[in-house]
């Protein structure tokens, strides 16, 4: 009988199930498109009986391709925060999942008390707005449901309870709430009091990798059933510990459908401080790492580069090598005078796609070399910021999606400090399980993680 760990990574793009062996050597990884429907106006949503259904329907074919008489140890959960779902008391979803990026809630957070909205920032490190989930609440008790009773779960939380685990909230992920004081990772009252709720409506915290229950679910594989469940927290913070981005002095840059800058804190930062930040849209938040915090600047430069691919009519791998080759073969600054072509919406209060055009000369290329340009400015205004208070990275780790395209990799070397790439393409998965294999050890997370990562370079014993 052969033994396993699993890893899931309940993304913006897709959703992915990496299996491995307790010892970190990957064995395979299956995946869906992550089952969004796409409304007007930036919005997108799915139904919890869908994120649940792709996770089983990814589980199923695990099994199909595993030997017999395999067991899954244990099973952990990552993907994005911001996104979660509203039970009542007896467990069934109130609404669909609102994505992250979705704007509703905006006018709602921006109506709350003016004294409120001035200490948001330095008490919960998050900027006001409408990525933190108390918006989306917000904008759900608008919307006629009554939240009094009910508890919110993050999508992976939710994953880890609809597999057979209790309502738990793990720290990474409830620190992107709005509703966490983040000088003691409590509730915050005043945010209770907003939503009119009490601090029930989270679930009791968790810190990643702790066991929550095990997998019960009779709709997944009997090898699954039995797996001790966990909670391996928000997927950019996952898939840095996966490729070892966890010390101070590191920068880790995630390229995904959200562009995430990571920096490691060993502790949280004053509240003063963390109003500034929060102010420049820069999160300081916890960590997944035990007692470690971090700072998190995000932009949505990679959802505007898939706009910009999407409006060239370019959805595949063959149409992205052609124009990575046609963008590389450009000056990182184009051959377009200043303000030919511009792109622009890659702050996180922002991802609308606007493109000014005032030039002739224009080309598939220069507009993809224009986005790069233009996530480059965005993170260039996160580093002066972060580095106003922190000491400045030595050496960056990119990753990601995007970070396979030599193009993008070639425009953020020219702004980043000791560019690595990451080699491991499914960090997140990765990583989440590194977490699950570390709920059914004895030993300490730093010597699980270092015998685990340490097997990530060697062949997949299966694609």
């Amino acid at each position: 009988m052969s033994d396993y760990v699993v890893g899931v990574d309940m993304g913006s793009t897709s959703t992915k199930l990496l299996v491995a062996t307790p010892e970190g050597r990957q064995v395979l990884v299956v995946s869906r498109p992550s089952p969004w429907t796409n409304l007007d106006h930036g919005r997108a949503e799915m139904t919890a009986e869908r994120a649940i259904a792709v996770v089983r329907e990814l589980a199923a074919e695990a099994d199909a391709r595993l030997d017999e008489g395999y067991r899954v140890l244990a099973l952990a959960v990552s993907g994005m925060a911001e996104a979660g779902v509203l039970l009542d008391a007896a467990g069934t979803p109130l609404a669909p999942i609102m994505a992250w990026f979705d704007p509703r809630g905006a006018a709602q957070i921006m109506a709350t008390p003016e004294e409120f909205r001035a200490e948001f920032p330095g008490r919960t490190g998050l900027p006001v707005g409408p990525l933190a989930s108390i918006a989306k609440l917000l904008h759900l008790r608008d919307s006629g449901i009554a939240l009094a009773g009910t508890t919110f779960l993050n999508v992976p939380e939710y994953v880890v309870h609809a597999l057979g685990g209790p309502r738990v909230a793990e720290y990474s992920l409830v620190s992107r709430t709005g509703l966490i004081d983040q000088d003691d990772s409590t509730p915050w009252q005043a945010a209770l009091e907003v939503l009119g709720v009490d601090a029930s409506i989270l679930g009791a915290r968790v810190s990643a990798g702790e066991p929550v229950g095990v997998v019960t679910d009779e709709a997944v594989p009997a090898g699954f059933r039995g797996a001790a469940l966990t909670i391996a927290g928000h997927d950019h913070l996952v898939s840095a510990v996966a490729v070892g981005a966890t010390h101070t002095g590191q920068l880790y840059d995630s390229m995904g459908t959200a562009e995430a800058l990571v920096r490691v804190l060993d502790d949280t930062l004053p509240f003063a401080a963390r109003e500034r930040l929060a102010h420049a849209g820069i999160n300081c938040v916890r960590h997944v790492i035990p007692g470690k915090y971090v700072l998190l600047a995000g932009t949505k430069s990679g959802l505007l580069m898939r706009r910009v691919l999407q409006l060239l009519g370019i959805t595949d791998a063959t149409g992205r090598a052609v124009i990575d080759a046609a963008a590389l073969a450009l000056p990182v600054d184009g051959t377009l005078a200043d303000g030919g072509l511009s792109v622009s919406g890659a702050r996180n209060d922002d991802g609308v796609l606007k493109i000014v055009a005032q030039s002739d000369g224009l080309s598939p290329a220069e507009l993809f070399a224009a986005s790069l340009r233009h996530g480059n400015d965005m993170l260039a205004e996160c580093m002066a910021v972060m580095d106003r208070e922190v000491a400045p990275p030595r050496s960056t780790v990119l990753t990601g999606g995007w970070s396979t395209m030599a193009s993008v990799v070639r425009s953020r070397s020219t702004l980043l400090p000791e560019v690595t790439v990451s080699t491991h393409d499914e960090g997140t998965a990765y990583g989440a399980a590194l977490f699950a294999a570390f709920a059914v050890s004895s030993a300490s997370f730093e010597a699980v993680a270092e015998t685990f990562l340490a097997s990530s370079l060697l062949t997949n014993e299966r694609s």
